[in-house]
């Protein structure tokens, strides 16, 4: 049985981090385009897209281009011409959105379904596989036995996140940032409402707690699940963060690479990776060494009890980090330092930080070290017994930020052989499977001194190249052959080597649609949440059967006398407070109806479904 390509799909901020986390291990980067990317401000250039598109083809790595925004009518001419321009430098696939582009005249580049297209059934899957994407970007939300579900229900790979930031509300289907400030979350200009604070208020109108962050998400984890994720379908695992900088996607790359690594050496032929090369770090990676809120596994393994590890970060939506000490007395200001019972080693210029009495997170960075006493860079008062969190490793991200702290080497074999007496050959095959073979002029000269081991040293000179030697079989005996011979051999060789991988790499296409008149008749009308924001989307559902009720909020205003679901989730507040309704061994009362108020004063019902444990943030008329 063929094996299944595994795929580590890492964030780009820009080409430079896309080509740092393909020198790190991924076997492929998802970058934003020069525009309708779900995070404006992580836009690339299409020159800037092009070089990290040479590079990671290089590895067999490959490169797509998010453009999931919705688009509006005035905009659908500018889109379809990035996309020509995309295509042209080689980008592998889109990550779309918005279901004009698949009525727009493309090339047949690869349409990848976001996670915003809210595939939360297999029915939806399977509508979206047959309407031509060539794979499918899975709710976060979703179990091990859904996704199994949808990887029986389609035939194309599906992708799955397995780290970085949790939203809330499913992708794609949150009305909440442009609603409240006119920011949209679906043209990526998300104001991350779920990170601020709110007060909660009971069905009584009492105030249960002021300033919680309610909304905040704890980050994903899922290192130890890869191989389950796996055995359940999918076959692309997506890091989140492209927004973050080149030290995170190195550490968090290296990590997850590493795991794979493992999946597949473990896995009898049963999966190989997606991409070429192998990669040598100067660091070991530490996933609690770079920017999180805390882990969580999130649904993976379905619903929990309140007994479970929380999900939620409702004291802070910042990375306070690891715990690292304890205060044992409290800052001198005269001398400039506390000390602390320190559970590991600190250094100068690390970040620590301490929950202070109204429960806010105080950062502070430490000047110096001296035993258990700590200098901070200012003034900070944590009472005794305070538990002090490390979130800036100096020595750590010092490491990171290197510029030689991974290199990633094609394997290659070389045989060195006599054609006859006036000409050599050398052949060369490497570990993407290409074979060439370049012969050079040399006569035959008998040599005065064993020849084998200083023509080993010139072939094995490959630096400035991607390739490392693996091995040379050398069957020239004793024969003479100048250096430079060699070395313009080796040269060639090489050459030849990415001349042939150029021509040998395979790019996905585009999938036709085979979708029926009436695929879209059950799903009628659309509202709203289905995002249909131009005249090419709304010709494609209603060609397919649909009906629309009423287009993208951000082209279609609701109506002032409804109330409006913002938000639709599968995270309930009552199980994060330990007050869920079904579970009669609830530690916490909470009358409801719940609502959340902003500081701003918009307030939101929270409106509970038991019957699937989800709930819905429901913006209330004024």
């Amino acid at each position: 049985m063929k094996a299944t390509p595994l795929e580590l799909l890492a964030p780009a901020r820009n080409a430079d981090i896309a080509i740092e986390a393909v020198r790190h291990g991924a076997d492929a980067v998802y970058i934003g385009a020069p525009a309708f990317g779900a995070r404006a401000a992580a836009v690339n250039s299409v020159e800037d897209i092009a070089r990290a598109v040479e590079f990671a083809h290089r590895f067999g790595a490959r490169v797509y281009c998010t453009m999931n925004t919705i688009v509006y009518d005035h905009e659908l001419q500018a889109a379809e011409s990035l996309v020509h321009d995309l295509y042209c430098i080689g980008v592998d696939a889109l990550i779309v959105q918005d279901m004009a582009y698949l009525e727009m005249n493309l090339p047949p580049i690869a349409l990848h379904a976001s996670t915003q297209c809210d595939i939360r059934t297999p029915e939806k899957a399977r509508l979206l596989a047959q309407a031509g994407f060539s794979q499918l970007v899975l709710p976060r939300e979703l179990s091990l036995e859904e996704i199994a579900a949808m990887r029986a229900a389609v035939d194309v790979p599906l992708e799955a996140f397995v780290h970085g930031a949790l939203c809330v509300s499913y992708s794609g289907d949150c009305q909440a940032g442009f609603l409240a400030m006119g920011r949209s979350a679906n043209r990526g200009e998300c104001p991350q409402m779920c990170r601020l604070p709110y007060d909660l208020i009971d069905g009584d109108g009492n105030v249960v707690r002021k300033g919680g962050h309610f909304l905040s998400l704890r980050d994903m984890n899922r290192l130890s699940d890869l191989g389950a994720m796996a055995e359940a379908g999918i076959s692309s695992f997506k890091i989140e963060g492209r927004l973050k900088d080149a030290a995170y996607v190195k550490n968090v790359v290296s990590a997850y690479s590493d795991a794979l690594d493992r999946i597949v050496a473990a896995s009898g032929g049963k999966y190989v990776r997606a991409s070429f090369g192998k990669v040598s770090r100067g660091f070991v990676p530490s996933l609690t060494g770079t920017f999180n809120r805390g882990y969580t596994s999130y649904f993976l393994n379905g619903m929990r009890g309140p007994a479970r590890v929380r999900i939620a970060t409702v004291d802070s939506p910042k990375w306070t980090g690891e715990k690292v000490a304890v205060v044992t007395s409290a800052y001198d200001s005269r001398k400039g330092f506390l000390t602390a019972r320190t559970s590991t080693a600190l250094a100068n210029g690390d970040g620590l930080g301490y929950f202070d009495a109204s429960r806010r997170f105080v950062g502070f960075r430490l000047n110096k070290v001296e035993g258990d006493r700590l200098y901070p860079a200012t003034k900070i008062n944590p009472p005794v017994g305070a538990e002090l969190y490390r979130n800036h490793d100096k020595a750590f991200l010092d490491t990171l930020e290197s510029a030689t702290s991974a290199s990633r080497g094609l394997a290659v074999k070389f045989v060195l052989r006599p054609v006859d007496d006036s000409r050599i050959a050398l052949e060369a095959t490497d570990c993407r499977g290409n074979r060439v073979c370049v012969v050079a002029a040399s006569e035959y000269s008998e040599a005065r001194t064993p020849q084998q081991e200083p023509r080993r040293r010139t072939l094995a000179k490959l630096g400035g190249t991607d390739y490392v030697l693996e091995d040379v079989e050398d069957t020239l005996g004793n024969r003479f052959v100048a250096a430079s011979v060699l070395t313009a051999l080796r040269r060639d060789t090489l050459e030849a080597l990415d001349s042939a991988w150029k021509a040998r790499y395979a790019f996905d296409r585009r999938r036709k649609c085979t979708l029926a008149e009436d695929a879209f008749s059950e799903y009628s009308p659309l509202t709203y949440h289905d995002n249909v924001a131009n005249r090419l989307s709304r010709h494609f559902y209603e060609s397919h059967g649909a009906s629309i009720g009423h287009m993208a909020v951000e082209v279609e205003s609701p109506s002032k006398s409804d109330e409006t679901v913002v938000m639709s989730t599968r995270y309930c507040l009552r199980r994060e407070l330990g007050a869920c309704l079904r579970d009669k061994q609830s530690s916490t009362t909470l009358r409801g109806p719940l609502r959340l108020r902003s500081l701003d004063g918009n307030v939101y019902r929270l409106d509970f479904d038991c019957s699937r444990c989800g709930m819905q943030v429901v913006a209330e008329r004024k």
